[in-house]
């Protein structure tokens, strides 16, 4: 396929813009269903970055990831885990 890293860029950028179309999706349920959430792409992200020889820090590919500050979106979005997405994240 001679497209495939822009087509996988495409797939990327499409998987941030449904991430972030349902803020509803908490992370911790993403861990417990996918095993990852945004925190890990973002942390994929400046791994991806380093090894292209860029600097990237967490809190810019979170931002980046989030479409805003972590901490703005942690505010706006995040709900305290219940007990059982707690029991369920501990037991994997």
């Amino acid at each position: 396929m001679s497209n495939e890293t822009e087509i996988q860029a495409a797939v990327f950028r499409r998987l941030v813009e449904h991430l972030d179309s349902r803020k509803d999706a908490q992370n911790i349920d993403l861990m417990n269903l996918a095993g990852f959430c945004r925190n890990c792409l973002s942390k994929w992200y400046v791994t991806a970055a380093q090894d292209k020889g860029e600097e990237l820090s967490y809190d810019k590919a979170r931002e980046l990831i989030y479409g805003m500050p972590y901490p703005e979106w942690k505010d706006k979005y995040q709900l305290a885990a219940t007990e059982e997405q707690k029991n369920k994240f501990e037991q994997k």
